[in-house]
């Protein structure tokens, strides 16, 4: 066994998005790297302090991750309040962990304020979209881990190869 693999706690089938609920990923690599011991499993939210169910929050003014980091945009409950901070902690925690555990890849649940890795919402709570990606995600591209979002899994079992 080589490489683990850091993966979105809803991802792995824990409920813990904001509403409760979990989005496992069925995927035979997925269960293939679980029976090998391969996946840390990690909400960057919950890591934060945040607890299940929560308000749903998006990064504001239609920016992304890597401007919450830079102090230029905040992460905003639906009711308006700042949640950055606890958003820039959970993301440190899963740095930490994935530096800790060795990990060089992380598979991250899209559209999410954290995991998010091609796109997020544009911080209206209308349901818009836009390229992106959430803070944690951003900060594990920063330190040089390779990101995937659960729409990605193919390109990621492509780019570890069977000996990865």
């Amino acid at each position: 066994m080589t490489g683990k693999i850091l993966i979105s706690a809803c991802l792995a089938g824990l409920p813990v998005r904001y509403d409760g609920a979990a989005k496992p990923l069925a995927h035979a690599a997925v269960e293939r790297w679980r029976a090998q011991g391969r996946l840390v499993t990690l909400c960057p939210e919950l890591a934060g302090g945040f607890q299940v169910p929560r308000p749903p929050a998006e990064i504001e003014n239609g920016m992304n991750g890597d401007d919450v980091l830079d102090g230029r945009a905040r992460v905003l409950e639906i009711s308006g309040g700042d949640v950055s901070t606890a958003y820039v902690d959970g993301a440190r925690i899963a740095l930490d962990v994935a530096q800790q555990n060795g990990c060089r890849h992380a598979l991250l649940i899209d559209g999410s304020p954290s995991c998010g890795s091609g796109f997020v919402y544009d911080g209206t709570f209308s349901g818009i979209r836009h390229a992106g990606q959430g803070v944690t995600a951003a900060l594990l591209r920063r330190s040089g881990i390779a990101v995937y979002s659960d729409r990605e899994i193919d390109r990621l079992v492509a780019d570890i190869g069977e000996d990865g």
